[in-house]
This record gives C-alpha cells, structure tokens and sequence, in this order.
C-alpha cells in the first residue's frame, strides 16, 4: 500500500515543484522588466543632469545673481 501512495505523492510534489517554478519565472521576467525600464530612466536623467551641467558650465562665471531670486515666490 505505501508503494501506491508514494508515486501520487511524488506526482503532486511534482506538480507543486513546476507550481512554483513556473511563479518564480514569471516574477524573474517582471523584475527583468523592472531593470530594463529603470535603466533606461537612469539614462535619459543623466542626459539631463548633463544639459543642465553644461547649460549651468556656459553661463557667465562672473555673473552673481541676486539671493532674492532664490526665495520662492510664496515669501
């Protein structure tokens, strides 16, 4: 009797095994996803941290700029 059970039992294992495999493919695909489209954001940041770093390089250096227009126009 043991021997019968054993293989139903080693099936549903089985099945519970590829169960999981299959859940932890599809999150591994999602956050493969995840990755890329964050990456992609990091790239198109620093591309505009780099304009900006340029923009702010090629202004005029001797060029003081009056701290009033620093304070936000709620003050």
């Amino acid at each position: 009797m043991n021997q019968e059970l054993e293989p139903a039992m080693s099936q549903a294992r089985l099945e519970k095994i590829e169960t999981k495999l299959s859940f932890a493919e599809d999150l591994l695909e999602d956050l493969n996803h995840l990755v890329f489209r964050q990456q992609e954001q990091i790239k198109r940041l620093q591309t505009q941290l780099d304009g900006l770093a340029d923009k702010q390089s090629n202004s005029e250096p001797n060029q003081r700029s009056d701290p009033r227009d620093d304070i936000p126009p709620h003050y």
